[in-house]
């Protein structure tokens, strides 16, 4: 574990395990590099060198007033994968992190990463417009902000309780620790930060990057997803990436990397292995 410090004197915090071709995990809001310990421990046992940072303003990174914005974010993991000097890489992103994955290849990732992995994630774009008629509308976002500014601990509550992990649907199996671990990491991260991010995931657009991607891309969702619904994100990225492969699994909610990682991680593997 340790830092690095950015050009603007951000200082963000990065998980980094073992020996092996590097895989480098990006999380989603308003989480941490620790949403992925299933995953890092899973595949450090599979002889791979496993990579989690926090994004600036999330987690143990600073909790920054500025730069909350795609492009920063992914120069930020620009910044990180010069300095760990990472090379046939493998970026897996969930949620967010699947729109930070999708910018950073897409830009910075030329000559350093190999595959691509987005999972319940947020490109194309989120928000309805003329362009995107099935988006989800601005009112839905706003609602976000304004239960985050009233109060974000028991909105932190809220989410995992109920639609991130399904366990609103009837005769799901709920697990507190995952809500209580959801809360923890939420609430490690600074309250502008996430506020700003909400703008952020809801509002960047990734169809140009999307297209621009030229390594294997795999798309990963839930049917069932109530945060990010497949009809507008994983069945329109498919559409725009040049080598990508779509796997959609029935029933399964937003935050399936915590909820089912023993159906995750080993279609994750054969897509590292192909």
């Amino acid at each position: 574990m340790g830092t690095i410090t950015t050009r603007d004197g951000t200082q963000i915090f990065y998980k980094d395990w073992g020996k092996g071709q590097p895989v480098v995990f990006h999380h989603g809001w308003p989480l941490s590099a620790d949403d992925w310990d299933n995953q890092m421990l899973f595949f450090l046992g599979k002889g791979y060198r496993v990579i989690a940072h926090d994004r600036r303003g999330h987690g143990r990174s600073t909790q920054t007033a500025t730069g909350n914005d795609m492009d920063t974010y992914a120069a930020d993991v620009a910044e990180l994968a010069e300095a760990l000097d990472l090379r046939d890489a493998i970026h897996v992103g969930h949620s967010t992190g699947g729109g930070e994955v999708t910018r950073y290849v897409a830009q910075h990732g030329k000559g350093r990463v190999a595959k691509a992995v987005i999972i319940s994630a947020i490109p194309p774009v989120m928000l309805k417009s003329d362009s995107n008629p099935g988006g989800l509308p601005i009112e839905v976002f706003d609602d976000l902000r304004a239960q985050l500014a009233a109060n974000r601990a028991q909105f932190y509550l809220d989410v995992p309780t109920g639609p991130f992990y399904g366990f609103n649907r009837e005769g799901a199996k709920v697990s507190p620790g995952l809500i209580q671990n959801w809360w923890r990491q939420g609430m490690t991260g600074g309250a502008i930060a996430h506020y700003e991010c909400i703008k952020v995931f809801s509002e960047t657009d990734f169809t140009e990057d999307l297209k621009k991607i030229d390594v294997p891309v795999l798309v990963m969702h839930g049917d069932d997803d109530q945060i990010v619904p497949i009809a507008d994100a994983a069945l329109l990225s498919i559409k725009l990436l040049k080598h990508g492969t779509l796997k959609v699994y029935e029933g399964l909610p937003h935050g399936m990397c915590s909820t089912h990682p023993d159906i995750i991680n080993p279609d994750l593997l054969a897509f590292f292995q192909a």
